[in-house]
This record gives C-alpha cells, sequence and structure tokens, in this order.
C-alpha cells in the first residue's frame, strides 16, 4: 500500500451546537480514496460566528457504533478550546495519531465555559483535517 499525504476531507463547516463525526476510516471517502489506516497530523478550527464558541475534537475507538447526538464522551476529548468570533486554531501532533478499523474523528460544538459570553448556537466552525492515509 502507499502512503498518501493529503489533507484527509475538504472543509468540514459545523453549525450551532453539535456533536458531528467527521470521518470514519474505513467509510469515509477521502481525496485518495476510502480511508485505510489514517494517520492525523493536524487540525485547523476556525470560527466564522459572531461570538465566542467551545470546539473539542475527539477520536472514538472501533467499539462505538456512533457518537451520541448532542454532546461528546469526555472520556475520548484530545482537545477542546473556546475560540471567539473570526479566530483561528491549528492543533498539530508531534507524532501523528493513527486511526484504523472503523475509529472515528468526532468534533463537538458547545457553549463556552463561564466567565466567557457567547451561547454557541450562532457559530459556525470550519475544520480542515491534515494527515496521511494508506491507499
Amino acid at each position: 500500500m502507499g502512503l498518501q499525504r493529503t489533507k484527509l476531507l475538504g472543509i468540514q463547516s459545523v453549525t450551532g451546537i453539535a456533536t458531528v463525526g467527521i470521518l470514519t476510516v474505513g467509510t469515509t471517502q477521502t481525496a485518495v480514496g476510502i480511508a485505510s489506516t489514517t494517520y492525523l497530523r493536524g487540525v485547523i478550527m476556525h470560527n466564522t460566528g459572531l461570538a465566542t464558541a467551545t470546539s473539542s475534537l475527539y477520536v472514538y475507538p472501533e467499539t462505538i457504533s456512533s457518537p451520541v447526538v448532542g454532546f461528546g464522551n469526555t472520556r475520548y476529548r484530545l482537545l477542546r478550546v473556546d475560540l471567539a468570533s473570526n479566530e483561528t486554531f491549528f492543533f498539530e501532533c508531534n507524532y501523528p495519531i493513527v486511526l484504523k478499523n472503523q475509529e472515528k474523528l468526532v468534533v463537538e460544538i458547545t457553549a463556552p465555559s463561564p466567565p466567557t459570553t457567547g451561547s454557541g448556537i450562532g457559530s459556525m466552525i470550519n475544520y480542515q483535517i491534515l494527515g496521511d492515509t494508506d491507499i
């Protein structure tokens, strides 16, 4: 198998309070084919909304058939960050996170924790997933 270095997906936009699985190894179509063993190298998050929102990034194991809609399981959370309006955050791993066998990359948008203000409801966060995949 060859290793394809690429953006794994096009920009994924998530609106409002939501928990969304955006990549499932063995199911999701990438720029180079169905994602098999995937090496997550980074995630770019940009809040295009009008107020601050909290964005979280999760890696769900293959034993979880689908993420719970409405909230993420903190057991699998890798990152949680408050993003102000028009703010960009870049998450980068020193060594890639290896995903295989139906493991899932899940993102979540929630209202920020006090004392930060904002409801998260009118937010839209764009996600760009960067990494490599075997084809």
